[in-house]
Order: structure tokens, then C-alpha cells, then sequence
């Protein structure tokens, strides 16, 4: 037995050394399996990193797929770098162009300086490119024109110069394209697709010219009047009687025609002089003067064709802010119509337009974009992209019953994608949009279950009409953080308590507040049914039960550390958003746990004081022993 057993140690030993030559010798091999890391790793050693936000890119792994803020997909490929915001500083390298199946590459709000390597037109897969807020030199590589599925560009905030390659208008999916606050200077090309990009935005560009700057173009020929009209001159001779005649029938021909012309010039002078404040029943046109921006203004008509007259079968939601219909407009594309259910006080037009105008530039892509509104004397509409796979709550609660449920990993890409949305809402808008009513019913989810935020910068806009500070409470029962509630003054860290619901939402399927789970006597609030479990070392009873087991404990123990640390009671205690999206991504929720941990303890100690000798026991849900979660594995 111990010759066998030493025997097959042999081989077992014998085939792991074949594995290993072939690693070593097999040159193709190890290119595949290690090019992307050593790209990865190449860019690590030219950044400067203070946090130790890269800590985990270690060279000597097969692949980077294990590190922190890196993504891959099933065939252990990366597919997205996401270091924004992230205090980095130094150079990128040329190797990043090796990153053949990358899709996003996210460096915005750091300290980067240096050029931007022209091997980034190699990412032949690449959505999105964001260096926003950098201090990048040089020009604008010619080669980011090769990237056909590029559909968000964000370069602006840096020290760009040179001109704009024209080969940037070959991309025709681009739907977000920013390079404002540069020194970027010559033409702005005025071919390719440019006019259809959703928004654009050249702004302060002191020597940039053309479309899109307030600069005409040096040469480019001034606008001139028509030549001034010279009449033939008469002659007396006989033979040019014809001639004559002719002339006179022409001169009375052309001033019957200006004389019918005349009330129709007066009527679209006219008409572009007054401000649109009556609702013409015509059909809707591509016409500059009804857009904001790239913002289209649609007409009621338009819309009511689209959603059959707001016809109750077309209903898809109902909110606070009223109802949300399903239409197709007359291109074929379905979006999704909000009706405002407020009514229209006067002088609030020009507040309403800026509002919603703000509303449009928050641009990303895990944010619902605004395609447009309407508004007429009896109506206000948002004009949204329809989402395909509806609402996060939807898929939690009322889907069909021959629809599979959401899985674990959805769910956690949905955890992830919303915290970028209203991460970007309140640190990269100016100014900031506080959401007001962070829900499962407001992350919408699109074609691929991506999650997309909803209705943000809605409590804003329906309160255009006060001119004091608003303290009216909007939001939903269950999801309103305790110090919004009292005193109805909001900031991000009441979007904090309301994501940290949403995060239980998501993992217990379970609604925010129920008063069916009376029934059981337990808690109508899901926060503090959440509590009372895992006070009793119940953890098990938390989860969805039709996930069927197929998750994994170490992750939903991460993300109900997440959620219990964005409801804690005092929102300074809270993470910001930011934070949240890096533990989230594994970096840092273990020390913000420990901290919160001993916190907790001595909180706990504090309050049980008065009472140790006393028969009676506080018996609160706020009384979380902080030893129940293991943390992460």
C-alpha cells in the first residue's frame, strides 16, 4: 500500500510538473494567460497611489481578475478598470491597449497628468472612456476615432490642446460626448454625426470655433444680405415693346406674390418673437427653437398619439410624482411618458425649463437619461427611454410567474451599478441632485439588467413653485431616513439611508414596509425586521428565498454590513456614496466594520447602564449587538 500510495504521489507530482513546463515553455500560453495583468501591472507601477487603492494588483497572480476595481467576464478577460475617483497621480502607459476586450475605462476625478496614449484607439470594444477632471496635456489621439462602439467620451476638465480630430465624428454610437474646460483650439468639425450626440459640449474653449463655441471661424464668409435688386432698364424702341410688358407682368406678378406673402412672414415673425406660451395642436418637428440644448421639447399632441391619449392600459407606474405611461413615438422607439400630477401656478415656466434642463445634464450610465419634455398651459411631461425589465421592485415582487427570479449576481451588480448612479449625482453634478426617494421601485433596469436610478431631481423640480425652503417631506414609508422625517431638511446622507433599504430590498425581496408581516408578529419596517433577525442569529431567515440557496454567505454578509452601515441613525455616521461604491468593489469595508463594531459595543454599553440591576431590559431593534456578522471572508 505504501509503494502504491508513493506511486501515485509520483505521478500526481510528474503531472503537475508538465503542467508547469508546459506554463513556462509554451510561450503563447503564458502571453494569454498573463499579457492583461502585466498591462494592468505596468500601469500600477507608473501611478502613484497614497490610499493603496491598487494594493491588491499583484503581478505574480495568473490573472488580475482577483483584484480590486478590476472586472472580467466568464473567459477570465477584463472588461472594466474602474479607478475614478480614486487620488491617483502620474502617467498611463501604451500598454493599456492591450486590453482587447476592455469596455470601460473609468480615471475620472484624479490627478493624472501626462499625455493620452494613442493605444487606447486599439480597445476596439470599448463603451466608455472617462478622464474627466485629470491633468491631462497634449492632444486629443486621432486614433479614439477607430473606436466604433464608443457611446460616452468624457475628456473634459483637463489641459487638452490642439484641434479635435475630425475622426472623432466617424463614431456613430456615440451618445455623450464632453471635452469643455480644455485649451483646445481650430475648428470644431462640422461633418460625421456630431449634431446627434446627446449632450455635447465644447464649453470654455477660449480658441475653438464653429458650431457649438461662440466663435465664427477665421475665413469662414459672413453672414451678407441678398444683392440689391436692379430693374432692367427700358428702352423706347419698338422692337423691345415685348421685352416691356414682360418686365411689367413679372413686377406685378412678384407684388401679388409679397402682398399674399406678407401675412405669413408677419405671422412667423410674430410667432418667433413670442414666448411659447399657447399649445399649438401640430405635429412635432425638428426645429432648434423646441429644444433645450439637446433637450427636444415634444409636443401634447405627440404624445398623446404615443401613449394612445394617456389611455389607462398603457399605465406603467404610479409614484408621488404621478403616473408613468408606455408610448412609441412616431420613429418606432418606445419611451416612457411621466405626467406630472401638480398643477401649473404662473410665472413658474422659465423655473421649470432650468430644472428640468438640469436634470438632463447628469449624464451616465447608470442614471435614466431625459429625452425630453412637454409643457402647455394644463400640462408638464418627462419623456424617458422605456426600460425593458422594469424596476428592481418589479422583478423582486411581481413578476410573472413563468419569469425567473433575479439571481445573485444580478443582484449585486444592481447593488453596485445604483451606488455609481447617485455616487455621480452627488459629487459630480453642479449642483449636487439629491434623489429624495432612493428605492427598489426607482432603479429601473434595461435590456441587459443593467441598473439605471430613476426619477432623481424630481423633488427638486416639483417644488420650482416655492420660494422659501421647502421642508414637505417627499419620499416612501420605510425608506425616509429618521432625521428627514422629523425635520424635512434632506442632504445625500438621507439618499444614503434610503440605498441602505434598498440593499435589504434586494437581498430579502422583501418590501420596505409591510404590514403583513404583523401577521408572524414581527416588525412592519423591513430595516428593524432585518435587526430582530440577526439579533437572534437568524441570518439564514434574511434571504430571498427564491434565490434557493444559490448564493454565497460571505457576499450577503458584505452587503448587509453595507446596509446596516448606510442606515445607521446619525447621518454623520453614514458613508458617502463614494465610500460606498469602493467597499462595495472590496476595498475598505472591513476597517469601516471593525470601527463601526466598537462603536456599536460601547453605544450598547452606555445605554444598558442605568438598567443593569433593574429587571427591566431595553428591548429595542436600535440595539444591534455588533458581534453578529462575521465580516468579510
Amino acid at each position: 500500500m505504501a509503494v502504491r500510495r508513493q506511486m501515485s504521489m509520483q505521478s500526481s507530482s510528474g503531472a503537475a510538473w508538465v503542467v508547469w513546463l508546459i506554463l513556462v515553455f509554451n510561450p503563447v500560453s503564458r502571453v494569454l494567460a498573463n499579457m492583461e495583468g502585466d498591462a494592468l501591472h505596468s500601469l500600477r507601477t507608473n501611478l502613484y497611489d497614497p490610499n493603496n487603492v491598487l494594493q491588491s494588483w499583484d503581478p505574480t497572480l495568473v490573472n488580475p481578475c482577483t483584484w480590486f476595481h478590476v472586472t472580467c467576464n466568464n473567459d477570465n478577460s477584463v472588461i472594466r478598470v474602474d479607478l475614478g475617483n480614486a487620488a491617483l497621480s502620474g502617467t498611463l502607459v501604451s500598454q493599456l491597449g492591450e486590453l482587447k476586450n476592455l469596455q470601460y475605462l473609468e480615471l475620472y476625478s484624479n490627478n493624472i497628468s501626462g499625455t493620452i496614449p494613442p493605444e487606447l484607439g486599439n480597445l476596439a470594444n470599448l463603451v466608455s472612456l472617462d478622464l474627466y477632471l485629470n491633468n491631462f496635456i497634449g492632444a486629443i489621439p486621432d486614433t479614439l476615432g477607430n473606436l466604433s462602439g464608443l457611446r460616452f467620451l468624457r475628456l473634459n476638465n483637463n489641459n487638452l490642446t490642439g484641434a479635435i480630430p475630425t475622426s472623432l465624428t466617424n463614431i456613430v454610437a456615440l451618445q455623450v460626448l464632453d471635452l469643455s474646460n480644455n485649451n483646445l483650439s481650430g475648428p470644431v468639425p462640422s461633418t460625421g454625426s456630431f449634431s446627434l450626440f446627446t449632450p455635447i459640449s465644447f464649453a470654455n474653449n477660449p480658441s475653438l470655433c464653429g458650431p457649438g463655441t461662440s466663435h465664427s471661424c477665421p475665413g469662414s464668409p459672413p453672414l451678407s444680405p441678398p444683392p440689391p435688386f436692379n430693374p432692367p432698364v427700358s428702352t423706347s424702341s419698338p422692337g423691345n415693346s415685348a421685352s416691356s410688358t414682360g418686365a411689367i407682368a413679372g413686377g406685378v406678378a412678384a407684388g401679388a406674390a409679397l402682398l399674399f406673402a406678407a401675412p405669413a412672414i408677419a405671422f412667423a415673425w410674430w410667432s418667433r418673437r413670442k414666448p411659447q406660451e399657447h399649445f399649438f395642436d401640430v405635429p412635432a418637428e425638428e426645429d432648434p427653437e423646441v429644444h433645450l440644448g439637446q433637450l427636444k421639447r415634444f409636443s401634447l399632441r405627440e404624445l398623446q398619439v404615443a401613449t394612445d391619449s394617456f389611455s389607462p392600459k398603457n399605465i406603467l407606474g404610479r409614484g408621488g410624482f404621478g403616473k408613468v405611461y408606455k408610448g412609441r413615438l412616431a420613429d418606432g422607439s418606445l419611451v416612457a411618458v411621466k405626467r406630472l400630477k401638480e398643477e401649473r401656478t404662473p410665472g413658474g415656466e422659465l423655473q421649470f425649463q432650468t430644472e428640468v434642463e438640469m436634470i438632463s445634464m447628469a449624464v451616465h450610465r447608470n442614471l435614466l437619461r431625459l429625452r425630453g419634455f412637454c409643457m402647455t398651459p394644463t400640462e408638464r411631461l418627462l419623456v424617458y427611454p422605456y426600460m425593458a425589465n422594469g424596476s428592481v421592485a418589479s422583478c423582486l415582487r411581481e413578476r410573472p410567474p413563468n419569469e425567473p427570479p433575479l439571481d445573485w449576481s444580478t443582484r449585486k451588480r444592481i447593488a453596485l451599478g445604483s451606488a455609481r448612479g447617485l455616487s455621480y449625482l452627488h459629487d459630480h453634478c453642479d449642483p449636487k441632485i439629491i434623489h429624495r426617494d432612493v428605492k427598489a421601485a426607482n432603479i429601473l433596469l434595461d435590456e441587459e439588467f443593467e441598473a439605471v436610478v430613476g426619477d432623481f431631481g424630481l423633488a427638486k423640480l416639483m417644488d420650482y413653485k416655492d420660494t422659501h425652503v421647502t421642508t414637505a417631506v417627499r419620499g416612501t414609508i420605510g425608506h425616509i431616513a429618521p432625521e428627514y422625517l422629523s425635520t424635512g431638511k434632506s442632504s445625500e446622507k438621507t439618499d444614503v439611508f434610503g440605498y441602505g433599504i434598498m440593499l435589504l430590498e434586494l437581498i430579502t425581496g422583501q418590501r420596505a414596509f409591510d404590514l403583513a408581516r404583523l401577521a408572524n408578529d414581527d416588525d412592519v419596517m423591513l430595516l428593524d425586521w432585518v435587526k430582530g433577525l440577526l439579533k437572534e442569529k437568524r441570518l439564514e431567515m434574511l434571504v430571498d428565498p427564491d434565490l434557493h440557496n444559490n448564493y454565497v454567505d460571505a457576499e450577503v454578509e458584505s452587503l448587509i454590513q453595507v446596509a446596516l452601515l448606510c442606515t445607521q441613525g446619525s447621518p454623520m455616521d453614514r458613508p458617502k456614496m463614494s465610500e460606498v461604491v469602493r467597499m462595495l468593489e472590496g476595498d475598505g469595508l472591513a476597517e469601516r466594520w471593525e470601527e463601526w463594531q466598537k462603536v456599536e459595543v460601547v453605544r450598547q454599553e452606555v445605554e444598558l447602564a442605568p438598567h443593569r440591576n433593574s429587571d427591566w431590559i431595553v428591548d429595542s431593534t436600535d440595539n444591534l449587538h455588533a458581534v453578529e456578522l462575521s465580516g468579510p471572508r
